[in-house]
């Protein structure tokens, strides 16, 4: 099984409009990219980026406001704008510092 499942259920838990800015890094070539998430789930998240990130690659993300880390996977990028890509996390979690979560975040946590 690979590390990261893909499906068309991408949408397990609520969507969350957020900002918060986070640094991202490419494990391949340990370079970090700088961002802001414009949505994020306990899945990942949707991001804009200094830097085009590569579909497929396998990244960390630090989130600056809580100081959490998580290996994460890019899904995604945008035909139209390579500066905006959707990332999913290794395993669900609420690393961007949402105080007030959707019900089903608190649901979705207690099965991992």
């Amino acid at each position: 099984m690979r590390l990261f499942e893909s499906t068309k259920e991408s949408r397990r838990s609520t969507r969350v409009s957020l900002e918060v800015s986070i640094d991202v890094e490419d494990e391949a070539s340990k370079e970090t990219i700088t961002g802001i998430t414009q949505v994020v789930n306990l899945h990942g998240a949707l991001v804009r980026t200094t830097r085009p990130l590569k579909r497929r690659s396998e990244i960390y993300v630090t989130v600056y406001i809580t100081g959490k880390k998580s290996r994460a996977r890019v899904v995604h990028v945008a035909d139209e704008n390579p500066l905006k890509a959707g990332i999913e996390l290794e395993m669900p979690q609420n690393i961007w510092g949402v105080s007030l979560a959707p019900d089903d975040w608190d649901e979705v946590e207690q099965h991992h």
